[in-house]
């Protein structure tokens, strides 16, 4: 009787701790600058949340360290559900790789649910001589270390991906190391380097000009932006699939309850119809799944980036 009491008392706490909260400014922390992607992707929903929980979101960028500058800040805020961490990809990645027990993914932060899955895509400048992925592999090994492909440097999904295609496709590119995501566009519409793996809405206004030719997708299906390429698959690459993804964390320890509260709202913004359709527009697709479908999720991805990664011999260096 008394364990039934205690129980029910606990339950009752809980939903009363639930109704309260928010009770002050809510924060998401972004691991990427102010007109990043991920930005963009906080600063659709903040407004949603704010008006659905009734207090201000507001959003604040911490890029650097590989996302571990951002994870760090999330980590050691209050766990009460007013701090939330829009983790990326390369936080997965960072974990897998080089994990800092300060702040890693499914332990130090928990998981409230998954954002957008949006697909890499192989982009090379026009002038190589590869009108399709397989001239373009063919043209690789005739030239072993000719051509080039860019990433973010040690550690990044770009160079896990380009040492991972390499080594299914049986073919040797020299890998050339940029200081940030996105910075070797320059280069590659000038002809410096021959390949990037960049999600479509960074390069599709460049590819509908003519300034860069997508090749392939790392996904288990086309995608919207570039119906015509094909999958990694249908080119004679099964399973070399790259999918850049974002979702929101909270500290460990957060009351189940506000997690509740948080993914039911969340789930909600995600799926707002001019959310979910620019999403689409771009590539990409929302997943809005549970806590516990994340976190299988997380555990999935950092194992695959941890195979990869040691099978290529790179360790992140954030």
């Amino acid at each position: 009787m008394r364990v039934l009491l205690c129980l029910l008392l606990a339950a009752v706490a809980g939903a009363v701790q639930a109704q309260a909260f928010p009770t002050r400014t809510m924060r998401i922390i972004v691991p990427s600058p102010a007109g990043s992607s991920p930005d963009i992707r906080a600063r659709q929903i903040a407004p949603k949340l704010a008006e659905a929980l009734g207090q201000p979101v507001i959003v604040d960028n911490r890029p650097g360290g590989a996302g571990l500058v951002a994870a760090r800040e999330a980590a050691k805020a209050p766990a009460d559900g007013h701090t939330l961490l829009l983790a990326l990809i390369n936080n997965a990645i960072a974990d897998a790789l080089n994990p800092d027990p300060c702040c890693r993914l499914n332990q130090e932060l928990v998981p409230v649910s998954r954002f957008t899955m949006t697909p890499l895509v192989l982009v090379i400048n026009p002038s190589t001589p590869a009108p399709s992925m397989r001239e373009f592999i063919a043209l690789a090994k005739q030239k072993p270390g000719a051509l080039t492909f860019a990433s973010a440097g040690p550690g990044s999904i770009g160079q896990l991906v380009g040492f991972w295609v390499q080594s299914e496709a049986g073919m040797r590119m020299l890998e050339v190391p940029y200081k940030g995501v996105n910075a070797e566009i320059p280069d590659l519409m000038s002809g410096q380097v021959t390949a990037s793996y960049i999600v479509p809405q960074v390069v599709s206004a460049a590819v509908k000009s003519g300034k860069l030719r997508p090749l392939m997708t790392l996904a288990p299906a086309r995608v919207s932006t570039f119906p015509e390429v094909p999958t990694s698959a249908e080119v004679g690459l099964p399973g070399v699939e790259a999918i850049a993804w974002n979702g929101i964390f909270v500290p460990a320890g957060t009351p189940p309850e506000v997690i509740q509260v948080l993914h039911r709202e969340l789930v909600k913004a995600y799926n707002a119809p001019e959310v979910k359709a620019q999403v689409e527009a771009t590539g990409g697709y929302v997943a809005g799944d549970t806590p516990e479908e994340f976190a299988a999720f997380i555990r999935a991805e950092k194992a695959k980036w941890e195979k990869i990664g040691r099978a290529a011999g790179i360790k992140n260096t954030p």
